[in-house]
């Protein structure tokens, strides 16, 4: 049965890559909608479920409790125990995956299509009647602690939690979803059980499939994978206040290094404007060591190994990020030439040949992003969560290719703020007037 697997997956890497990409919308019996790609080339079906909220759905008090809950939901469901749940997945060579963020729990699973029927079963299992045995609550809740532990001695990960409390203050954004050690470990099964109530429930449910299925065979598997949850689960969270005052936070960290994370307010991945922004990204700092910050800050001055800017649009919020990392004698240098060239950004926009450079990579890029049923089932879901309409996949390009250099010069002078921009720096940075200094 490895085998078998295994020569699928080579079989799936081998083909080639597409973005023609049909999908059906299928609804269950009992009223479940999924986006379906038919693919019967290979006995194999991929399948992801979005649950809307995430770990943003946490209870006040209870801050970690989502993210300990998914990790349970393979630690053994109905009549299995952790080891019996890890056995049956392997003998099925069923992949079953869970992952929570701050927006959504993520449910993943690749099965063949002869072990479809039992492979559902256990997922099935899994989301409706997980166990949270004691004794695997507290071995996931000291890989929890242990990951916090870590995270603490982290400047890269020290930095983002201290940008995010900045930015989104007492928002479940503004905190990590990890929890706290006093949080994680003051977390009963009862939390747990609220945990699962509040996030896996049917009105907040998205699906993709991708493999050897048919419209109606989904239909039936998702009633019965799906069916049994709460009708409803927690409210969501409010959007967030996005306030990111301007100046500089300085953590105190022991390292040779200083890292620091920049940012401001963003703009939506449905705002009209999105194409023309992922474009000056691109030029800015996303386009890799092409990119203006990369030519820069590396390449003329040599004051970083790298440093990129990236859109980050959330459910609930959106920012524009950054990173950079430098010797603590240099890195308020790095940090005066960022700013000099999101303001130059700001003032001027971009010139052709950066245009049509970019466009041929983003459109270049985008069908290499369809190898194989799992990160097409990905796309999927995220195109549901996004709102966009089932043609997208064939107009996304279009839309690239529409965006103008006044486009571009409009959008930056709209939405890049160098005056606004801040830095936290983590490390011990020389020369650096912080407008807040945080001890860690």
């Amino acid at each position: 049965m490895r085998l078998i697997y295994a020569l699928i997956l080579t079989v799936i890497a081998a083909l080639p890559a597409r973005a023609e990409v049909d999908i059906q919308e299928v609804t269950s019996p009992g009223g479940i909608t999924a986006w379906l790609v038919e693919e019967h080339s290979i006995p194999f079906v991929a399948l992801e479920i979005r649950f809307r909220g995430g770990a943003s759905l946490d209870a006040p008090g209870k801050r970690g409790a989502i993210n300990l809950m998914t990790g349970l939901l393979e630690e053994g469901a109905g009549e299995m125990d952790a080891r019996a749940f890890s056995r049956a997945t392997e003998v099925l060579a069923t992949n079953l995956s869970f992952d929570v963020s701050d927006d959504a729990l993520s449910v993943s699973a690749r099965f063949l299509t002869e072990n479809r029927a039992p492979s559902i079963d256990l997922l099935r299992a899994a989301l409706q009647e997980p166990r949270f045995d004691e004794d695997a609550i507290e071995r996931v809740r000291g890989q929890v602690i242990s990951n916090i532990q870590s995270n603490q001695k982290d400047p890269n990960k020290i930095a983002q939690q201290t940008f995010d409390r900045i930015a989104f203050g007492d928002h479940p954004y503004g905190s990590s979803l990890n929890g706290t050690l006093e949080s994680v470990a003051g977390l009963t099964r009862d939390d747990l059980l609220a945990a699962h109530r509040a996030v896996l429930a049917r009105d907040r449910i998205i699906v993709g499939a991708v493999g050897d299925i048919t419209p109606e065979e989904l239909g039936q598997m998702l009633d019965k994978l799906l069916g049994g949850l709460p009708a409803e689960g927690a409210p969501m969270p409010p959007r967030a206040e996005v306030d990111i005052p301007s100046g500089t936070t300085v953590v105190d960290f022991a390292t040779p290094q200083s890292v620091a994370l920049f940012g401001q307010p963003g703009l939506a991945q449905d705002d009209p404007d999105w194409f023309t922004a992922t474009v000056l990204n691109h030029v800015l700092g996303g386009g890799g060591f092409e990119s203006r910050l990369m030519t820069e800050v590396r390449e003329k001055r040599g004051l970083t190994y790298g440093v990129y800017s990236y859109l980050a649009p959330r459910d609930l919020a959106e920012t524009y990020l950054g990173s950079v990392s430098s010797s603590n004698d240099r890195i308020a240098e790095a940090i005066e030439v960022i700013r000099a060239e999101w303001a130059k950004a700001a003032a001027e926009g971009i010139t052709q040949e950066e245009l049509d450079a970019a466009k041929t990579y983003i459109t270049g890029a985008y069908p290499l992003r369809f190898d194989g049923n799992t990160p097409i089932a990905n796309i999927l879901v995220g195109m549901q969560m996004l709102g966009l309409p089932t043609d997208y996949i064939a107009t996304r390009n279009d839309r690239v290719e529409a965006v103008t250099l006044e486009d571009v010069k409009r959008v930056a002078a709209e939405l890049l703020e160098p005056e606004n921009l801040h830095f936290v720096v983590v490390g011990q940075p020389e020369g650096l007037e912080a407008a807040d200094t945080a001890q860690e």
